[in-house]
């Protein structure tokens, strides 16, 4: 069983910068893909990044490849995302999940879920 929590959330101007961490509990988290997701109002969640359980290997949307960076600590049970050049359209809740064994870019496989942040990107 795995719990995740997310923070890092808040309200910033276009162009700016924010990180967000998940924070786990659980021993198989270590072993988990850890995926970011997010959702705007009266849209689909999608995919955002993900990275492999030793942090070896990461994907990326193309809506944020080279804006966003995810990365993770198993020592700490902690992931990240680190999110630069935000834009407006990046305004969503981010979702923090955990992956046993899927394909990394869709919501359906992922085994555990967080209850979210907010971003709010203004213009």
């Amino acid at each position: 069983q795995v719990q995740l929590v997310e923070s890092g959330g808040g309200l910033v101007q276009a162009g700016g910068s924010l990180r967000l961490w998940c924070t786990a509990s659980g021993r198989t988290f270590s072993r988990c893909v850890m995926g970011w997701f997010r959702q705007a109002p009266g849209k689909e969640r999608e995919f955002v990044a993900a990275i492999r359980s030793d942090g070896g290997s990461t994907e990326y949307a193309d809506s944020v490849k080279g804006r966003f960076t995810i990365s993770r600590d198993n020592a700490k049970n902690t992931g990240y995302l680190q999110m630069n050049s935000l834009r407006p359209e990046d305004t969503a809740v981010y979702y923090c999940a955990a992956l046993a064994t899927g394909r990394w870019s869709r919501a359906l496989d992922y085994d555990y879920w967080g209850q979210g942040t907010q971003v709010t990107v203004s213009s």
